[in-house]
């Protein structure tokens, strides 16, 4: 795990979002440090998505703060900080995909030699003949990840980056951002599967019912639960 200093990068206060009678989010707060991965957990439904579009701007809050740097962010200038991939997403269907690769590496003047960097490392050159529509689920995640990557932004927000991703796949994505987070760069990780967010997150935020239920590393929720060698499983069903 990252040294975690006394400042956050991110921070978010009493976020709350309602969709009509609907209690979406309530009153959920967290913060995410310099060069950590931070786990956004729960089920299907637990409001991870909900929770993470609010925070991006994406859809409106009905109260709470988004802090950057110790400073209110608001909505209009979020893009500039925070860069979301959200899950399900298929950007540009009809463009191939090394033109939709070449255009985000061309807005963020990234050099050949970084986007092949990328591109190898998340496994995508083999397809970049192909048009976006055309690609498989596992590979389509594989550019919307390239794609974030390429961008200048501090932290990167993803909603289940390991979907569509067999074992080996999910382990060599995790290698990926790793990497990037040991050289900086901060991750903001929606999972549901609990096994995946256990061998990649250093800080986890348990959400379920779009309350946070309880926030730590893993020894720091072990310890909160009285489960000393408890699972993340194992400490998400103690504390919901």
């Amino acid at each position: 795990m990252p040294a975690v200093g006394p400042y956050p990068l991110l921070r978010v206060d009493g976020l709350t979002k309602r969709y009509g009678a609907e209690l979406a989010i309530y009153d959920a707060a967290f913060a995410a440090f310099p060069g950590e991965i931070l786990g956004i957990i729960g089920p299907n439904g637990a409001g991870k998505t909900t929770l993470m579009e609010t925070v991006t701007g994406l859809a409106s809050a009905d109260s709470g703060e988004v802090l950057w740097r110790g400073e209110l962010l608001p909505v209009a200038r979020r893009r500039n900080s925070l860069f979301y991939l959200p899950d399900g997403v298929r950007p540009y269907q009809d463009q191939v995909t090394a033109d939709v690769v070449s255009f985000f590496a061309g807005v963020y003047r990234r050099s050949a030699a970084e986007v092949d960097a990328i591109l190898s490392s998340v496994g995508l050159s083999s397809v970049l003949h192909k048009r976006v529509g055309a690609l498989s689920k596992g590979y389509n995640r594989r550019l919307l990840l390239s794609l974030g990557l390429l961008t200048p932004h501090e932290l990167l927000l993803m909603d289940e980056p390991f979907d569509g991703f067999d074992l080996r796949q999910t382990r060599n994505i995790i290698a990926v951002l790793r990497h990037h987070a040991e050289r900086g760069r901060t991750f903001v990780l929606a999972i549901h599967q609990l096994a995946d967010a256990e061998r990649i997150c250093d800080r986890f935020i348990l959400l379920a019912g779009g309350q946070v239920r309880g926030s730590g590393t893993l020894e720091e929720l072990r310890e909160t639960t009285s489960l000393p060698s408890g699972s993340l499983e194992e400490i998400f069903l103690a504390l919901t």
